[in-house]
């Protein structure tokens, strides 16, 4: 199901525990890590899509999170050819009618883990996304995220920061944010209004 623009809908998932660090998931057999997400299906909501994924991917069910925000608005990527599947002359023809596949557009949801650690299972179905997981820091460094996906994990991060504490901590995070912005606009306001 694409949108008329070629972008698959599709949901992402920031999960945090008590200590506001986020859930890092293993690709199976790779060597790279990622957030939770995948597609929404046909007569789903992003919000319906979330829990199903979150079933699928780490074995969460709705009793064991709860939903702190969402993006405003889609965040969109763009998949690069040599990803893309090479498509068969007849899905080539049947295609030729259709806008093709671009790539995605992401409702990012952030939530809070209330459940235990125990209960996260990477075998919930037959087909797993993730071998292995741990927390990480909230701003984490996301060189082992696939090139292509790294401004839409940033744009989330950034937007979906404003719904933890705005304390010192959450300022003092590395890499650039809405809140250190946030900061230095302020002391730089203060600092402008002085007489001079």
């Amino acid at each position: 199901m694409l949108d008329r623009e070629g972008y698959r809908p599709n949901v992402g998932i920031v999960l945090l525990n008590q200590r506001n660090e986020v859930f890092w998931g293993k690709r199976v057999g790779q060597h790279s890590w990622q957030f939770p997400q995948g597609g929404i299906q046909h007569g789903e909501n992003p919000e319906q899509a979330m829990y199903r994924e979150l079933h699928e991917e780490i074995g969460l069910e709705p009793q064991h999170v709860q939903i702190i925000g969402r993006t405003r608005e889609w965040l969109r990527y763009d998949v690069p050819q040599e990803f893309l599947r090479r498509p068969s002359a007849a899905n080539t023809a049947r295609r030729s009618t259709r806008q093709a596949y671009r790539g995605q557009k992401q409702i990012w949801f952030l939530l809070r883990m209330v459940g235990r650690d125990s209960d996260v299972c990477l075998r919930a179905t037959d087909h797993p996304e993730f071998d292995a997981w741990r927390w990480s820091p909230y701003w984490i460094p996301l060189d082992v995220v696939i090139d292509f996906k790294r401004e839409v994990y940033e744009l989330a991060l950034s937007e979906l920061a404003r719904y933890i504490s705005r304390g010192p901590r959450m300022m003092m995070m590395p890499w650039g944010s809405p809140l250190d912005f946030c900061k230095t606009s302020h002391h730089e306001i203060k600092k402008d209004s002085e007489p001079s």
